[in-house]
């Protein structure tokens, strides 16, 4: 079973108040698929240029992440840079060079068709709905549940909302950052701008909140938040929104694997393993603290969230005053 995901592979230069990196590798499916990867085989649809390094093509190689619906066109990479300010929350662009990405167009071979997850990660609609379009014709290669997934941004909620209400239309998960959500219904309560998303197709929206954790609704009603992870430093948060959803989609696709099916507790605990891979992307600059992640030290961090998120007792228990 595997994971077919389309989206963005990067050369990013990154400036922190503590540090700065430059041509590291970048992109939104670059961090999802190295977290991912930890979880279940994911087939990258992508474009790189001519001048991307071997050295990181030996980094998706080394894991479990096909790369045949990797495109390598003559020209430049896409490149990306930012500085982040003070408190690590906010950041200025520096530059967004697209390159070939300017022209990319996702083919979808055959062989990942068929995938259990299918995760449109955070690129322009209009390409999310081509590749809908190439999958959505084609079963799950065993017949068990499948999962359709989308990421999105401001600028495509600013620019293209139309095509993304359409795409919004043919996905079970939605993953959004909060101000995102907001921004998208138009509305200040994050309640509303739930039930706003959730009436236009999604059954399951996963809101992304940063530092302070996230949460997720259900169609039926349903709620579960869990915090993040208290991290002693953050040394560069690039990439750790599109980590949560390798770490979020990675669990639940290997819970298909195991049980062609995913249940409440499912989506419970793949929020957690969510907010792990989000905290592991934190410790060092780009993809490097993802590449030496091992699945013995996210078992670790899970049994630290369970101890310092379980509490027992009822509201019966409270002083009454």
């Amino acid at each position: 079973m595997a994971i077919t995901a389309v989206g963005s592979v990067a050369l990013d230069s990154i400036e922190t108040p503590f540090g700065s990196i430059e041509h590291v590798l970048g992109g939104a499916l670059s961090h999802f698929a190295l977290a991912a990867s930890l979880y279940d085989t994911v087939n990258m649809v992508a474009v790189v240029g001519t001048d991307f390094p071997e050295r990181f093509m030996q980094h998706f190689r080394a894991r479990s992440i096909d790369l045949r619906g990797l495109q390598v066109r003559e020209g430049a990479t896409f490149r990306w840079g930012a500085r982040y300010h003070l408190d690590m929350n906010t950041r200025d662009t520096l530059y967004t060079h697209l390159g070939v990405f300017a022209d990319f167009h996702p083919t979808v071979p055959a062989e990942y068709r068929g995938a259990e997850v299918i995760f449109l990660d955070n690129i322009l609609p209009q390409l999310q709905l081509d590749v809908q379009r190439q999958t959505d014709e084609v079963a799950a290669t065993d017949g068990s549940t499948r999962l359709r997934a989308l990421d999105t941004m401001n600028l495509w909620i600013e620019t293209t909302r139309e095509d993304l209400l359409r795409v919004m239309r043919g996905v079970d998960i939605m993953l959004i950052a909060e101000e995102e959500a907001r921004q998208l219904a138009e509305t200040p309560s994050l309640r509303v701008a739930a039930r706003f998303i959730l009436e236009r197709g999604p059954k399951l929206l996963v809101v992304k909140q940063g530092s302070y954790g996230a949460v997720m609704f259900g169609a039926d009603g349903s709620f579960f938040a869990a915090p993040a992870y208290p991290l002693e430093d953050v040394c560069d948060p690039t990439g750790a929104g599109d980590a949560f959803a390798g770490g979020f989609l990675g669990y639940l696709a290997s819970r298909l694997t195991r049980a062609g099916r995913v249940t409440e507790t499912d989506y419970r605990r793949a929020l957690i393993h969510g907010n792990i891979l989000g905290s592991f992307a934190c410790e060092a600059f780009g993809v490097e603290r993802l590449l030496t992640l091992t699945p013995e030290q996210i078992a670790e961090r899970y049994e630290e969230f369970v101890g310092f998120t379980h509490f027992e007792g009822s509201w019966r228990d409270a002083p009454t005053g």
